[in-house]
């Protein structure tokens, strides 16, 4: 048994199968031991849904992932840790594809799509959809946030460099009151939220402050990022908001969501805490 059987083996479910999301999380894990075997991590960390499903227990899957530069630089990309990554994965089993995400206007984000190669699955998977994993960098980042090193023990013991919960709780923040969604709206931003406020994780305002200045230019106060949060909250489409999240559970927790309500998310709101 490769170590990526090993890995997925731990989510099998009762018919002795597992998800196409156990598979990316998989993937992931492989992923950051590739990045730490780079030293990619000397200059970067880790934040974003997929740190907080990983290295805190939220229980949903998370599909990206995204790092962000520890200071502003324009000398560490994403591509210098390929042959890291490619190398992790063979270690694991199997030989990955990564190519670059091309973009007309590439921003200060960078991307890449993580693939399983074609013929390799092929051999051993060969009806199962090719898994990818979307890796993100910001080089340009907004800062006033801390880090912590997380243990990972799978596929081996290493260390990530993480943003800490109030600050992951920030970044969160801000997608779900500031980010615009043209299709439709992401309610893993509001699963989160609700994740945050029942842990009483107290939120960073500080890099809040940063993330909205930096985005938007825009000076904004406890008391006005609070209206933009209550505003949101109310008149956002729940049933939509719920949609957007059940590809990311499980069926059992499903009924959690009957609960959701634009005034539940209001008094969510009423019990946040701030740094």
């Amino acid at each position: 048994m490769t170590t990526y059987e090993s890995m997925l083996s731990a989510y099998r479910d009762a018919n002795g199968t597992a998800t196409p999301n156990a598979e990316q999380e998989v993937c992931q894990m492989i992923t950051l031991a590739g990045l730490r075997r780079g030293g990619f991590f000397d200059h970067a960390a880790f934040y974003g849904g997929t740190c907080l499903r990983i290295f805190h227990g939220l229980p949903r899957f998370s599909e990206d992932m995204d790092f962000s530069l520890t200071t502003k630089r324009d000398d560490i990309h994403l591509e210098n840790y390929f042959d890291a990554i490619r190398e992790e994965f063979r270690i694991a089993g199997f030989e990955v594809e990564i190519t670059k995400k091309e973009k007309k206007f590439f921003g200060r984000v960078e991307s890449a799509f993580l693939k399983e190669n074609t013929e390799a699955y092929d051999i051993k998977f060969q009806t199962r959809k090719i898994v990818k994993v979307k890796i993100e960098l910001d080089t340009n980042p907004p800062l006033l946030f801390q880090t912590e090193q997380k243990l990972l023990m799978r596929p081996h013991s290493f260390m990530t460099r993480c943003f800490t919960l109030p600050d992951l709780y920030a970044g969160k923040m801000h997608a779900l009151v500031y980010r615009a969604w043209q299709r439709r709206i992401k309610g893993r931003d509001w699963y989160d939220f609700e994740w945050y406020v029942r842990n009483g994780i107290a939120l960073n305002f500080n890099h809040l402050q940063a993330r909205i200045k930096e985005f938007s230019s825009e000076d904004v106060d406890r008391k006005q990022f609070m209206e933009q949060l209550r505003h949101k909250l109310a008149t956002s489409d729940i049933e939509n908001v719920k949609q957007d999240v059940l590809p990311y559970i499980s069926m059992h927790q499903q009924s959690d969501l009957d609960i959701w309500s634009n005034d539940y998310f209001l008094q969510l709101a009423d019990l946040i805490k701030f740094e």
